[in-house]
């Protein structure tokens, strides 16, 4: 965990202060608010001094240090008043930096109480759109491509554009399963968030309209506690160009968030999802706090929070901590 080198926490005057250059401000505890705006910022070690620059265009009643099990620096501000625009639009200027805006009613669900994360897979968990690397590898990757992309924009019903797709494979080697699998991109700062997380008693799960294989493999990579997906027809050590069974569409991910809430008794508040695309929106509305990871459009609308930059490793940060 990277320290702060910029923001120094000294006593004055029989209380605690931080300091940057010539400005100070009063250290509270995460948590010791009533009421009030808040604003949490994530950031690299990198844009620390960036970050800190912009306090004195803020209107800061108090700062709280964010301490994580990850390698980021972290921030909530105590604010007297809702941030005006010019002070958000210069926030949006630092790409190392991730922010939360919180009004006085918001209730965060708390790291350290057991919760449930329900994560998409594909450009959430892991970096690539498995069904496009599996035509790539199939040699029909162009075709492929172009309506994976229309569907995460929501502009085709899933369930058709996932049997177009797999239609397309069909007569390929399943051997390209097990080469992908070995070479699955993971997300920056998904297992570390997931590692935190675990550790604090919470529920894991993935929930893919991708393929069975991979999320499999994440399941045992990471320790999951389940993991749902579409499951491919293979035979002869080829591709039928099918699924079979349930699709799983954005409905199915909904779903998971509320029977995995009421399999494992996890108390109101504590549901999270994470997704990237318009097929996660009822997952993420569905969950008491939906996260948007470098999301399409209209997932980042509707999202509690997005993050744009940064990696997974964010998501412990957006959570309450308490001692």
């Amino acid at each position: 965990m990277p320290a702060f080198n910029h923001l120094i926490r000294s006593s004055a005057n029989d209380s605690e202060i931080y300091r940057f250059q010539q400005q100070s401000w009063p250290a509270c505890a995460e948590g010791d608010h009533s009421s009030q705006w808040r604003l949490r910022l994530v950031f690299t070690a990198a844009v620390e001094a960036d970050v800190l620059g912009l306090f004195s265009h803020l209107p800061i009643a108090a700062v709280a240090c964010l301490q994580r099990q990850q390698p980021l620096l972290g921030v909530e501000l105590l604010l007297t008043a809702a941030p005006a625009a010019p002070q958000l639009d210069a926030l949006r200027q630092i790409v190392a930096l991730e922010w939360l805006l919180l009004q006085p009613t918001d209730v965060l669900p708390v790291l350290t109480t057991p919760g449930l994360l329900v994560m998409d897979m594909d450009s959430t968990a892991i970096q690539i759109e498995c069904i496009d690397e599996l035509a790539a590898a199939a040699g029909v990757g162009a075709e492929v491509a172009a309506v994976t992309e229309r569907a995460m924009q929501g502009e085709l019903d899933f369930e058709q554009s996932l049997r177009a797709r797999v239609a397309k494979l069909k007569g390929a080697d399943t051997a390209i399963i097990a080469q992908l699998c070995e070479r699955l991109p993971l997300s920056p700062g998904l297992a570390s968030m997931i590692a935190e997380l675990q550790q604090y008693g919470w529920r894991t799960a993935v929930a893919s309209g991708g393929f069975t294989p991979f999320v499999n493999h994440l399941k045992q990579l990471l320790a999951l506690d389940a993991a749902y997906a579409n499951e491919l027809v293979l035979q002869d050590g080829k591709f039928m160009g099918e699924v079979t069974g349930k699709v799983v569409d954005a409905e199915f991910k909904a779903a998971v968030v509320t029977e995995c809430a009421a399999r494992w008794q996890i108390a109101d508040g504590q549901k999270v999802a994470i997704g990237d695309g318009a097929n996660d929106i009822p997952m993420i509305s569905r969950a008491d706090f939906g996260l948007a990871y470098h999301a399409k459009p209209k997932l980042a609308a509707v999202a509690d929070a997005n993050i744009y930059h940064l990696g997974l490793q964010v998501l412990p940060f957006f959570l309450q901590a308490r001692g």
